[in-house]
Order: C-alpha cells, then structure tokens, then sequence
C-alpha cells in the first residue's frame, strides 16, 4: 500500500463569532421607535440607528468579556488617576434630530462629568458623553465612525476582539490617534496586556493594573 505523504489541506481557522447581527431597512424614526419598543422585552440585545437603517445586535461570549475588561480598564485609569466618572454604560443616545440612535457598550462622562453630576442626562441640552466604546467582532452594516461623530462624541474606541483604534473627532470627523487624550500617558500595549492577563485571572489583571497606574502617576 503506497503511504501518500502530501499534507492535508488545511482547515481555516474560524473567527470567534461576538455578535449576531439582524438589520432593518428603509425604516423612518417613528417605526423604529415603535420597533424598539416591540423588541425591547429581551435585554440583551442592543439598538443601532443611522438614517433608516436599524441594527439589532446580540452580544455573544467574547464581546460581553470584551467590553466588561474595556470598561473595567478605564474606571481603574480613571479613579486611579483622580478622575471624576459618570458611568452611561448602554444607554440609549435618541438624537431624533440627527435621525441617529445608538446603544454603545459602555460610555462615560470624564472631562464633562461636572456638568452632569447628580442627574440624569439629557442629550437635547447637555454634552454628548466624552467617550464612547465599542465592540464590533463581526461586520456591522453601520458606519460607527460617521454615527458618532454626527452625535459630537469627542472621543470613541473601537475594538475588534484584536485590535483597539482610537479616535478623536477633528471638526466633523474621526481622525485615528496612537495615544487616547483623555488616558495620553498609557500606551495601546497596556490594554493588550490587561485583556491577556484577565483572560487566565481578572483579579490579578486589575490588581497589576492598579499598581502601574499608581506608579505612573507618581513619577
């Protein structure tokens, strides 16, 4: 019997999946109000609006680890850098005028926190959040780039379950920045090697993280 010894194809290896994603079109505010009251007895899903295209995504395993150590990230640069936070976590930015409506992972007032201490917000006078963050493993039919800067958020992460990208808004769009201006002394590898260290141990990742913000802002 003749032995072959050419090698096995290989297999792609999947992409891990973070989200399902179901999208409406060619629906005016008013339906996808209507829509989102329908739909919004399961929790666990989140809403994107952009001009006549809904977006309603179901956050999987690796997108909810995702954004609870990115959100867990910037409390602890916050807090223990001295900073005031308002924490919006997924609440709904309705900006009707705009026919613009998004539920982010988590967003947060820091630089703007005086102006919205100890009340709820109301994005018709006050600010839009400093910062907003998502998490988009998979495609997303909706152009967050251009959702957020419509809505003036001054500063918006993205992450992709590999990469993290930062923006900041100049005028009416995004320019993409190495360094976050509101966190400019920690470098991009320090979430890669918080998200690495929370995957075996959360507790010994936010511990380590903890003392080199400390150092950091002692030197």
């Amino acid at each position: 019997m003749v032995v072959s010894t050419e090698p096995l194809l290989s297999q792609p290896i999947p992409q891990p999946v973070g989200e399902k994603r179901l999208v409406f079109r060619s629906l005016d505010w008013q339906r996808y109000q209507t829509l989102r009251t329908t739909l919004g007895h399961e929790r666990n899903i989140r809403f994107t609006y952009a001009q006549g295209t809904l977006e309603v995504t179901t956050p999987l395993k690796i997108h909810e680890f995702s954004a609870g150590m990115l959100g867990l990230f910037i409390r602890i640069l916050a807090v223990e850098s001295g900073m005031d936070i308002k924490t919006m976590g997924s609440t709904t930015l309705d900006r009707e005028a705009l026919d613009r409506s998004a539920e982010p992972d988590v967003a947060y007032y820091i630089q703007n926190q005086p102006l919205v201490a100890g009340r709820d917000v109301d994005l018709e006078k006050d600010p839009p959040p400093d910062l907003v963050v998502e998490v988009d493993i998979t495609h997303t039919d909706i152009d967050k780039l251009s959702l957020y800067a419509a809505m003036g958020i001054p500063e918006f992460w993205r992450y992709n379950g590999k990469v993290w990208r930062i923006y900041c808004l100049q005028g009416s769009a995004y320019e993409e920045v190495a360094v976050s201006p509101t966190f400019d002394k920690v470098p991009k590898v320090k979430l890669y090697e918080f998200l690495s260290m929370a995957r075996q141990s959360e507790s010994q990742a936010e511990r380590e993280l903890r003392v080199w913000v400390r150092s950091l802002n002692h030197v």
